[in-house]
């Protein structure tokens, strides 16, 4: 049943995002709206719960997150209370038709191991922050399978103190439990929302590696329960 519900998944996904990345392009100055409509119609279809442990910072710049599946992006298309602008991987943005649903609401793409890339990604982050966006960065740089907190890319440490961002700090426990689109798997279910601390980035200080300690401590005992 759950293989079953994970085709529909991917199915309805392909479809609704196509609407999405329509409208988006039709109605542009409301493109966060349509996100956020879409988000939640995707909470309904699959069946998501969310216990949210803490509070949302809405003036926080910068929110960085642990990452297990997709349904992670979807969660915060629905959640969040600002314009996210997600930085993700070119290679997403280069997949024909679909890399529209980064193209159209402007995110922005990097590509992974090149300094011109890095170079592109700071001057893409201050575009977004004068256009008070909030930056939303996965700082392990790729999905994990939810057991663990891998060591975090330098990526969202140099952005967030080239700027002296202040950094709200989430954890996402059970997101993979509820839909892992490598196995085609869907099921209904809870997943567990963590808003940490906000933190202002600072060289002068390692905020960055307390936030790193401080994530993993917490996904470790929530997966300990």
């Amino acid at each position: 049943m759950n293989k079953i519900r994970g085709i529909f998944t991917i199915t309805q996904m392909l479809i609704t995002v196509s609407f999405v990345i329509i409208f988006m392009y039709i109605f542009r100055s409301n493109n966060r709206k349509i996100r956020k409509l879409w988000g939640a119609l995707q909470m309904k279809l699959l069946g998501v719960d969310l216990e949210i442990v803490g509070v949302e910072d809405k003036e926080a710049d910068m929110i960085i997150m642990n990452h297990q599946a997709t349904m992670d992006i979807v969660i915060f298309e629905y959640l969040a209370s600002r314009d996210i602008a997600w930085i993700a991987k070119k290679e997403i943005g280069d997949i024909p038709w679909f890399g529209h649903i980064l193209k159209a609401p402007h995110m922005i793409m990097v590509e992974r191991e090149s300094k011109s890339s890095l170079v592109k990604l700071i001057k893409d982050s201050k575009v977004k922050l004068e256009d008070n966006r909030q930056i939303a960065i996965f700082p392990e740089g790729t999905r994990t399978d939810g057991t663990k907190l891998r060591k975090f890319k330098a990526g969202a440490k140099i952005i967030a103190q080239k700027y002296n961002l202040s950094v709200q700090p989430i954890v996402i426990v059970g997101s993979l439990d509820i839909w892992d689109s490598k196995k085609f798997i869907q099921k209904s279910g809870t997943v567990k929302i963590i808003y940490l601390d906000t933190v202002k980035a600072d060289k002068k200080t390692t905020w960055y590696e307390d936030t790193e300690e401080l994530m993993k401590n917490t996904l470790e005992k929530e997966l300990d329960k």
